[in-house]
């Protein structure tokens, strides 16, 4: 299988653990103030970027035969967090049954904090899982999102079969990540994250490493055209992708 640049970029160099335990333990340690810097760092423009993701599952014939909506359909959020794609997803679609898997026993334990406090805790279930084992059997999933979480995966194609594999066929992934704006905007983006967004999260968060590690990855990744090959690689249909806000994060989608 592939090994992707990005899957070498690690918050801990000298830990000696893997990278899914490294992301798992920088988590845990952001988690208190991770919703908070999410906003503050875009300016509250990352909710705008959820919302036109989870658009993509809307309509009769967004994912084939299956419709999201209405009290149909399964979903599941990998790599949920604090559960903000999963809170926002069933809040739009009201399909039957959201379900959200992460690493961070930290970020999981806030999410279920804001599930129970919304009263959603039967149509919102956040539990722990890898995107390289995922915890359900084939042809489980209506959709499933991804929400700035595939930078983080430690083998990407592993990680997108395990996706196709929940999947039901004809259900669709939608995938939002962080991608590299082109031009002028381009290098000032490049010195945003890498000069004032270390500096703020250290005052921030008083964890450097874990947003110099954003920065790293994001440059690291395999963006637009690139990914989509790696979907098209791993058995997705119509892969596609869509920039946003002038290329600083993009949505991907695939179809099983």
């Amino acid at each position: 299988m592939t090994t992707y640049q990005h899957d070498r970029v690690l918050p801990y160099d000298d830990s000696g653990l893997s990278k899914t335990q490294q992301v798992a333990s920088m988590f845990d340690d952001i988690a208190g103030r991770y919703d908070f810097l999410n906003r503050f760092l875009s300016g509250g423009v990352d909710l705008w970027w959820r919302k036109k993701a989870i658009s993509e599952l809307k309509g009769p014939d967004a994912i084939g035969s299956c419709i999201i909506g209405s009290g149909a359909g399964q979903i599941l959020d990998v790599a949920t967090g604090t559960g903000d794609m999963a809170l926002m997803t069933f809040k739009r679609l009201h399909p039957q049954k959201v379900t959200g898997i992460d690493i961070s026993e930290g970020m999981l334990a806030l999410g279920k904090q804001k599930v129970h406090q919304v009263g959603l805790a039967a149509q919102i279930e956040l539990k722990s899982g890898d995107s390289q084992a995922i915890p359900f059997g084939d042809n489980s999933f209506d959709a499933v999102t991804v929400a700035f979480g595939v930078r983080n995966f430690e083998h990407l194609e592993q990680g997108l079969e395990e996706i196709k594999r929940v999947l039901k066929p004809g259900g669709k992934l939608v995938v939002l990540e962080f991608s590299r704006p082109k031009g002028a905007f381009g290098h000032l983006y490049q010195w945003y994250m890498g000069r004032v967004t270390p500096f703020i999260c250290t005052l921030l968060s008083r964890n450097k490493k874990a947003y110099t590690y954003l920065g790293k990855s994001i440059q690291a990744f395999p963006e637009g055209a690139d990914f989509t090959a790696v979907l098209q690689k791993t058995g997705y249909r119509q892969p596609s992708a869509k920039a946003l806000t002038m290329g600083i994060c993009s949505i991907y989608t695939g179809i099983k």
